[in-house]
């Protein structure tokens, strides 16, 4: 192996490197071989044996030895599928990822001065922005309200699930929707085997309403990046994105709303 491994990285490619054979597009494992693996390697484990996991699926790359098994165009990532129980599955490549030639769009600021004088970077910060601004009725074009956020369940064939922030609307011919949000600040990168769990959360849980799954993400300077995602059959695609830039109102100029009419009517 070429990289240096962390012990988390160190049992993921173990159990990986056990159970991988040439053509496989799934890999099934346990968390309890995490404590066996862990002995064989000489590695302690963390008291939350299950932050193994999360890291290597939410906040971490793959290492280059599983990374490399995949075929063109695809790659690893870890899913849930049912309690304790996960499996490498292999997708077509979803790259998930802020526009840098997208136009942005001037929106004036609602955010309570309390909290943007204390608002950091991190995805509570951004869920903050998001909600006081009202950026998902804005985006989905349908009046939407916060149900909850950090929402914890568990989603049958799967196992524990948790949801950034979930919001429910309606549009004009009174149709409703369950709008599912995953944030991510700093340098944290969109996941999707998260946007996968929350729309299987979405699915069993509000099986009346229409599921439009939402990523929401800092970008330079300052703006807000937001995706409408899909699952296209082994992957997940990018439906629409906008690019929105909180300011004073004063800064919104008389140019900046006619380029804005101009848009709206090509």
């Amino acid at each position: 192996m070429t990289e240096k491994l962390n012990r988390y990285a160190s049992l993921i490619v173990h159990l990986f490197r056990a159970k991988y054979r040439a053509g496989s597009t799934r890999v099934p494992f346990a968390r309890e071989e995490l404590v066996d693996g862990a002995r064989l390697l000489g590695i302690a484990l963390p008291k939350n044996i299950g932050d193994v996991i999360y890291s290597q699926r939410y906040r971490a790359e793959l290492p280059d030895e599983i990374a490399k098994t995949a075929s063109a165009g695809k790659t690893w990532i870890i899913l849930g599928v049912g309690r304790a129980k996960y499996e490498f599955r292999l997708l077509r490549l979803a790259q998930i990822a802020p526009n840098a030639n997208m136009a942005t769009i001037k929106i004036p600021d609602a955010t309570p001065q309390i909290v943007a004088n204390y608002a950091q970077t991190d995805e509570q910060a951004l869920l903050a922005k998001v909600r006081y601004n009202r950026l998902i009725d804005i985006f989905l074009g349908i009046a939407t309200f916060s149900l909850q956020n950090h929402l914890r369940t568990t989603v049958e064939g799967i196992g524990q699930v948790e949801l950034d922030e979930v919001y429910v609307g309606v549009d004009k011919a009174g149709q409703q929707f369950v709008v599912p949000v995953q944030a991510k600040g700093g340098s944290d990168k969109h996941s999707a085997v998260q946007t996968l769990q929350d729309i299987a959360c979405c699915a069993e849980k509000f099986p009346k309403l229409i599921c439009r799954p939402i990523s929401a993400q800092f970008a330079a300077d300052d703006v807000i990046a937001i995706f409408e995602l899909t699952e296209d059959g082994d992957s997940v695609k990018i439906l629409e994105e906008k690019h929105y830039k909180l300011v004073p109102s004063k800064d919104i100029t008389d140019q900046d709303l006619a380029s804005y009419r101009k848009r709206s009517r090509s």
